[in-house]
């Protein structure tokens, strides 16, 4: 009896060291450098259990698995909106392979998955970022929601933060604070413009996002000359889910005039936490009569920049202090084709103990565009 009860009071212990197990977040608050290792293109639009991998606009890593989840911003127009499991097999040269394991379709609080346009346009999502926490061992991302004030209709749905487990059954949503709902009005979010990037925070005890352009009441959008645009970072409690902060953080100009004199548009595509204070802000430009995007990595520090929460509108209330950037990197300078990336995540260390930072691309299901995946050192 007394073997068994020791056993038993073991198996106990054990169990309660598992359960408590924490995992803290990989940072890299004094990145020098990122330097560019290696390029892998996924074929265009390749089919994958009966799905078309392709709008691959988040990523990110679990370590303890090896393993990546990247989320598509199909609006269950191709397939069910999903997101993807893979490899992503790396070496100090470079990228040997990627390698898609899996498809998880997001679904509904009824446990249904989300309607394209056709079927319900007041409920169909536009997933653009993804984290994973290997604390709960759950995921979290972000839809843009809509504004289409077309002839035709109007549809207006809120951007959403979700938790979902990593089977895409869902949990809970954030509630949102008042400057980010959406309205038929120039408040709010601008379309498509929402939230871009996620990213946890503070060893998973707080979560970021941030909005892609400047909010309508907060300013203009980013221009040719500087416009001073002003995006917002907002700042959760992972458990309460309640808007702690937010952050102001000003835009680069576009990078290049639009030929014709078209489209244009410079925003925050990701966010990444890199610890003490500090986020990767990666800034995408794109103008029309370029294929390729300007995309830039800043390290933003918010340590001295001012909690903007209660601000309704920065262009009335402009007594505030943005958080400050540095530029780590100008993918212009790779000497190569960059196209639209969307993503970003810390990845596996390489031989020499050195982090890795990756990036993905969202090729917008375009037979113009690629779906790339670039791997770089980081240098501290």
């Amino acid at each position: 009896m007394k073997i068994y009860l020791l056993l038993l009071f073991g198996w106990l212990v054990c169990f309660n060291v598992v359960a408590q197990k924490k995992y803290v977040q990989t940072i890299a608050p004094n990145i020098k450098q990122l330097k560019f290792l290696g390029e892998y293109d996924v074929p265009h639009n390749m089919q994958f259990k009966r799905t078309t991998i392709g709008g691959l606009s988040g990523i990110d890593y679990d370590a303890e698995h090896n393993l990546f989840y990247s989320i598509s911003d199909d609006k269950s127009e191709f397939n069910p909106a999903r997101f993807y499991t893979l490899k992503i097999n790396i070496s100090p040269k470079g990228i040997d392979t990627v390698i898609f394991l899996d498809f998880i379709c997001l679904l509904q609080p009824d446990g249904n998955v989300y309607p394209n346009k056709k079927e319900n346009p007041f409920r169909t999502p536009d997933p653009e970022a993804i984290r994973y926490n290997p604390n709960k061992k759950n995921l979290i991302w972000t839809s843009e929601g809509e504004r289409d004030l077309s002839i035709f209709r109007d549809v207006i749905e809120n951007p959403a933060i979700t938790t979902v487990t990593v089977k895409g059954r869902y949990i809970d949503t954030f509630p949102l604070p008042e400057q980010v709902v959406i309205h038929k009005e120039e408040i709010g979010p601008r379309k498509n413009s929402v939230f871009e990037g996620v990213t946890f925070a503070n060893d998973y005890k707080d979560v970021f996002v941030n909005v892609e352009e400047p909010l309508y009441q907060d300013g203009p959008q980013a221009d040719t000359q500087d416009v001073n645009p002003m995006i917002r970072i907002l700042k959760f409690d992972a458990d309460t889910k309640k808007n702690t902060a937010q952050y102001a953080y000003k835009l680069d100009p576009v990078a290049h005039a639009p030929l014709p004199l078209t489209f244009k548009i410079n925003g925050v595509s990701d966010i990444l936490w890199a610890g003490k204070d500090k986020l990767l802000v990666m800034e995408r430009s794109y103008s029309t009569g370029r294929l390729a995007c300007t995309v830039k990595i800043y390290e933003a520090d918010l340590s001295k920049a001012t909690n903007i929460k209660d601000n309704l509108s920065l262009i009335k209330d402009n007594k505030f202090i943005p958080a400050t950037k540095r530029l780590i990197i100008n993918m212009d300078n790779l000497g190569r084709f960059v196209d639209n990336v969307e993503g970003m995540t810390f990845g596996p260390t390489l031989p020499n103990g050195h982090k890795t930072l990756i990036t993905m691309v969202d090729n917008n299901f375009m037979v113009l565009e690629k779906t790339q995946v670039f791997l770089f050192e980081i240098v501290e």
